[in-house]
Order: structure tokens, then C-alpha cells, then sequence
């Protein structure tokens, strides 16, 4: 067994990968860009070494730096964890070269499985199903046009090194194909150095679903289960779950044969995903194999009992699998959900900053739940950038699949997280939705229920009833404090035991609070709940037994006005005397800034290209700028005809949110 590893990573998956070594007592070595100095990677490993500026290109990528790290600190072997170098051939060699071990699978099998196309000709040899398609490289727009129209829209265009969702369009004519190549064929370029598209059919209804393999160097070849990953947005994995409420017990063993069959095929080693798509019909086909430890990787363990990474290590380290397929038992459900640093009301732009407030949740005693967060941050940590924008990823495991959802959304209730925006409100919404909750999933699910975007999760009145008679309940504690610290009667106004009304946009409701010391009654519109809780000014999470139902909800007070935030809705409102919600209502409202004129950048990030000049007529739907933020790159359009008036930032400019690019006359 190794007695060091270095980790050539960042963030969630590098703090992952440590504490299984801590575990397996290896120590660690951690590396940093200038950007990650004193992140939580860097204090949980036993050494840490500088690699460069922030840019992952100049740090995380540069394998000399990662060679020379190695061999400073006596690392005998490399994690790579995810994206960065995970599934670069040319990373291992260069290990191997020095007689460092690289944990993961051998450059056969990351070269085979990392090329889609040659992937897709090795999953056929190996009598894998595949999805119909063009395999061949595609020299230019109206090629792919052509081939899009022999094989019938709608198509998936692709990036052969593709990954995370980049590098891909779906295409349903013959504009979109023209846009769409070009598109993927740049974003692939400025990813991964390699422009290469394919094409292939786009399955309706799909279902995203993987199974998760794991090999030794000793023949060894077995299946972990399966993972929906249906819950996807540009491509991108939001929400996963183990096992599928999908597939039968047939449908599963036909897919983990055949995943098993292509890692022999390509004389696999170490864990790895083999990814298909699933038609209505339980019809699967082969989609790609990530020789590498998944995102959703958590959600596996916590159903199999089985440490991933611990095997991921052992494997490299020459030992031989200590269990067979039938000893691999599937237990209860997990689902995970996967934080990011982005506001869902804005069209889910990236936000970056500092992490203000930071509270990780955690499973109620005796629910026979369990909740895992693996994150690489901490309070005061920042968001910058650079990097993926994902937080943290929130798992819950229960008996079946009804409970790990409710603890999911338990936990995300009880996850604090200020200082920027984030993803917590439209994972709650996904959740508590009907279809999801039936298992009804395809990888349309988003686009589908909702179409023109995610504009923040609407009160149900069961919400409504709840979060106004704690807003009451409240602001009883508050008024209390502060009679009591400035030694006023208790009887003025919003004293205990007043009548108060709850007001807010377009809300105004009556409640009264009775009682002390932890227990209180409301009645009001809404009727009468008993409220018990103990709670204090100022902390962050209110738990409470609410007619004997627990909750937690999000409070935060600013000036006047409260916001309560539960199941990814929240409450904005005043706690206020009859009198003065009479006056209040009275109160004229101030109108926004006419901000119409001008086209603002809707996330920080760096301005890649300008496609006009002032003096310029523009249509709507027409292209203005690309702006590139956490490696993804955002398009503009116009959304109406006009006149281009003045230009405000150049190409290569770093953009703050709501800074102005153009103005129209």
C-alpha cells in the first residue's frame, strides 16, 4: 500500500479523496493555484504545494508542475479526481515515466473510452447497444447539415473529447444543426484543445442512467448498480439517485453485463461509469464511459456500503477485489443534489463571492436517515471565477425513495448558505414536484416543466399558513428581547400577546400569538397552529414543531422586514400593529430604474466577443456579445429590434453582474 498520494485536484473531490486516505492511514498531498491558497483542500491534506496563478491552464493542468510536486514531496502515487487531468493519457505516461502510479484506470482504456468516436466503434466490436449516428469527423456547418438530415432530426451534435455537458446541441433543422456545430465546435476547442464534432440521433424521452463499474489488475470485472442522472439542465447533471425507479431487475442485469463486457473489452482497471440512454421502452444504448470517479459517485456508496475511492486507491496499489458480483447488495435509496453557485431566477447565471454565512445540515436524530454533504468550502471561503461553480453536493439515504427525497429536501431546508446565490430554491422545486416525486423522468424534465425558466417556487397556502405564523411567532420573541433590554412595558404596541398583522407583497394577514417560553399558539386567518420551538435572535435556522409536524426554516431579518425560507419558497414580510399596516399600505411605492435601453452583463465573467458596433441596427434575436464565466460560454441576444448607441466594454474585459455592455437609443 502506498504510504503518500498526492491528489491533483481542487475543491469537494479533493477534500473527498482525502479523508479516505486519512482513513486508509496514507498521507496526502494537496496542490493549490494562487486562487485556492487556504481553501479547505489545503488544510485537510498532511502537505500542500503551490502549482501557479489562478487560471486552470497556468496551475491544475500543466503536468510538469504536477510531476515536479511528486517528486518534492515523495508522493508515490496520483488521484486525479474529476475534470482537470482525470482522463488525460498523456498526464499518466508522464507519471509512469517517473515510476509515479497513477490512480485510475491504464492509457489503453482512457484513450479508447475518452475519444466518443472511437469509443462508440470499440462499444459496437464489443456487441454493446449504441445510439445510431455519424462516427466519422465533420469537416464543416453544411456537412453536418447533411448528415443531420440523412440520419433525421432531431440530432445531438458533439464534441468527441466532450464532457460536463460542453461541447453539446441538439439540433431539430437545418439552422439549428448550422448554428449548433458551430457552436459545440468552439466550446470544445476552448475546453478541451480538440474541435472534433460528431453526430449523433437524439433519443425522445430519454433517460440518462449509468452504471457504475469497478476493476482490478487481476481479471476482476464487476457492476455497483445503476444512477439516474436524468435530471439534467444544458447537459449538465443537477440531481441523481440510486437505484433507478426506472429499470427492472431484467433491464438492470442486461445493462451491467454489458458495461462489464466493454471494461473487459478494453482491459479496464480502477472504477469507472458506463453511461446509456434509455428510451421509453427500457430500449438502452451506450452512450459514453468516463474512465474516471463520478460527481454522483456518493450516492453508490451510500446504497453498496462501499468506499469508491478506497478501492479506486487499493486497486492501484496491486491488490485484487475481495468480493464478487453477487455479494454486491443494493440497500435502500439515495439521492443526491448537487448545490451551485448560480441564481436560478436569473437563467441560472454564476455567482461568485464570498461564502458570509456557511452551514452544512445534517439528518434528524432517530429518523433513520442519513445526510452526507461533500463540500470544499467553508465559511469565509470565496467563490471565485475560475473554477466549477459547484458548492457542494447534498446526498440523502433512506429505506426507499419517498424517504430520501423528504430527507433531501429536510436537508436543503436546513442548509444556511449568504454571501452569493445559489441553486437550493430550484432543487427543492424539482423535488417537491408531482412528476418527480412519481419517478416520470427524462433529460427534457427541466425544459419541460419549466419552459420559460425557473422564476422562484410560489407559496402553497399550507406554506403560507405555516411561514406567516412564524413570522408572527417571531417577531413575539423579538418584541420580548426588546422590551426586556430596554425595559419598556410590555404592553405597547406588538408587545406578547398583541394582535399583529403579517403584511407583504401583496399579502396582509391577521395572526395573534399567545403563550411563552417556547410554546406558543397563532390563530389567525389561516385558523390555529401550536407552535413549540427554541429559538434565538439573530441564529440563522428555526427548528420547530409545528402541530407536532418538525420543520426548519431560514430566517433572516433586514431592518423591518423578515424572510423565512422553507421547501424553497420563501416569505418576505412585516410583522406590524394594525395601525401601522394601515399606514404602510398607504405608503406610495418607488418604481425601478428603466434599465431597457441597455444590455447588462447577467453574470460576472470576461467578455469573449462583440458582434456589434455602435451605430449598428440590430433585429431581435440577433447575437451581441458572448460572455464566458466558470468556463462556460453564455450567448446574448438582442431582444428586440433597435439601434446600438454606444459600446461600454471592449472584448477582453472582466464584467461585473449588471454592468452595461451596449446602449440603445
Amino acid at each position: 500500500m502506498f504510504d503518500k498520494i498526492l491528489i491533483a485536484n481542487r475543491g469537494e473531490i479533493a477534500c473527498r479523496i482525502v479523508r479516505s486516505a486519512k482513513r486508509m492511514g496514507i498521507k496526502t498531498v494537496a496542490v493549490f493555484s494562487e486562487a485556492d491558497a487556504g481553501t479547505l483542500h489545503v488544510e485537510l491534506a498532511d502537505e500542500a504545494v503551490a502549482i501557479g496563478p489562478a487560471a486552470a491552464a497556468k496551475s491544475y493542468l500543466v503536468v510538469d508542475k504536477l510531476v515536479e510536486a511528486c517528486k518534492a514531496t515523495g508522493a508515490q502515487a496520483v488521484h486525479p479526481g474529476f475534470g482537470f487531468l482525470a482522463e488525460n493519457a498523456g498526464f499518466v505516461e508522464a507519471l509512469e515515466a517517473v515510476g509515479i502510479v497513477f490512480i485510475g484506470p491504464p492509457t489503453k482504456a482512457i484513450a479508447a473510452m475518452g475519444d466518443k468516436i472511437e469509443s462508440k466503434k470499440l462499444a459496437l466490436a464489443a456487441k454493446v447497444s449504441t445510439v445510431p449516428g455519424h462516427m466519422e469527423l465533420i469537416e464543416d456547418a453544411e456537412q453536418a447539415v447533411k448528415i443531420s438530415r440523412d440520419i433525421g432530426y432531431p440530432v445531438m451534435i458533439k464534441a468527441s473529447a466532450g464532457g460536463g455537458g460542453k461541447g453539446m446541441r441538439i439540433a431539430r433543422d437545418d439552422d439549428e444543426a448550422r448554428e449548433g456545430f458551430r457552436a459545440a465546435r468552439s466550446e470544445a476547442k476552448s475546453s478541451f484543445a480538440d474541435d472534433r464534432i460528431f453526430i449523433e440521433r437524439f433519443i425522445e424521452e430519454p433517460r440518462h442512467i449509468e452504471i457504475q463499474v469497478l476493476a482490478d489488475g487481476h481479471g476482476n470485472v464487476l457492476h455497483l448498480g445503476e444512477r439516474e442522472c436524468s435530471i439534467q439542465r444544458r447537459h449538465q447533471k443537477v440531481i441523481e439517485e440510486a437505484p433507478s425507479p426506472f429499470l427492472d431487475s431484467a433491464t438492470r442485469e442486461a445493462m451491467g453485463a454489458q458495461a462489464v463486457a466493454l471494461a473487459k473489452a478494453v482491459d479496464y482497471r480502477s472504477a469507472g461509469t458506463v453511461e446509456f440512454i434509455v428510451d421509453r421502452d427500457r430500449n438502452f444504448y451506450f452512450l459514453e464511459m468516463n474512465t474516471r470517479i463520478q460527481v454522483e459517485h456518493p450516492v453508490t456508496e451510500l446504497i453498496t456500503g462501499l468506499d469508491i475511492v478506497e478501492w479506486m486507491i487499493r486497486v492501484a496499489a496491486g491488490e485484487a477485489l475481495c468480493f464478487g458480483q453477487d455479494e454486491v447488495k443494493l440497500d435502500g435509496w439515495a439521492v443526491e443534489a448537487r448545490v451551485y453557485a448560480e441564481d436560478p431566477v436569473r437563467n441560472f447565471m454564476p455567482s461568485i463571492g464570498r461564502l458570509v454565512r456557511y452551514q452544512e445540515p445534517a439528518a434528524p436524530a432517530d429518523s433513520g436517515q442519513v445526510v452526507r454533504v461533500d463540500s470544499g468550502v467553508v465559511e469565509g471561503s470565496e467563490i471565485s471565477m475560475y473554477y466549477d461553480p459547484m458548492i457542494a453536493k447534498v446526498v440523502a439515504h433512506g429505506p426507499d425513495r419517498a424517504a430520501a427525497i423528504d430527507g433531501l429536501q429536510a436537508a436543503l431546508d436546513g442548509f444556511y448558505i449568504r454571501g452569493i446565490k445559489h441553486n437550493m430554491s430550484f432543487l427543492a422545486a424539482v423535488m417537491a414536484h408531482e412528476r418527480f416525486r412519481a419517478g416520470r423522468l427524462t433529460t427534457n424534465f427541466i425544459a419541460e416543466e419549466f419552459p420559460d425558466g425557473f422564476h422562484g417556487l410560489a407559496l402553497s397556502a399550507e406554506n403560507e399558513a405555516l411561514l406567516v405564523a412564524l413570522a408572527a411567532v417571531v417577531q413575539r420573541i423579538w418584541a420580548a428581547r426588546e422590551a426586556m433590554i430596554s425595559g419598556q412595558m410590555l404592553e405597547r404596541a406588538g408587545a406578547p400577546g398583541s394582535d399583529w398583522v403579517v403584511a407583504g407583497h401583496e399579502l396582509s394577514r391577521a395572526v395573534t400569538v399567545t403563550g411563552e417560553a417556547g410554546s406558543y399558539r397563532v390563530s389567525g386567518d389561516h385558523g390555529q397552529m401550536q407552535v413549540e420551538l427554541e429559538w434565538r435572535p439573530g441564529e440563522p435556522l428555526l427548528r420547530a414543531s409545528v402541530d407536532g409536524k418538525a420543520v426548519t426554516v431560514q430566517v433572516d431579518r433586514r431592518g423591518s422586514w423578515l424572510r423565512l425560507s422553507h421547501g424553497g419558497a420563501q416569505l418576505d414580510a412585516q410583522v406590524l400593529s394594525a395601525r401601522v399596516a394601515e399606514l404602510a399600505a398607504r405608503m406610495p411605492k418607488k418604481e425601478p430604474p428603466d434599465l431597457s435601453r441597455f444590455l447588462l452583463s447577467p453574470m460576472p465573467g470576461l467578455l469573449v466577443s462583440l458582434a456589434v458596433e455602435a451605430g449598428q441596427e440590430v433585429k431581435a434575436g440577433e447575437e451581441l456579445a458572448v460572455v464566458e464565466a466558470m468556463k462556460m460560454e453564455n450567448l446574448l441576444r438582442a431582444e428586440r429590434d433597435g439601434v446600438v448607441a454606444k459600446v461600454h466594454a471592449d472584448p477582453g474585459s472582466s464584467l461585473a453582474v449588471d454592468q452595461p455592455i451596449l446602449e440603445f437609443e
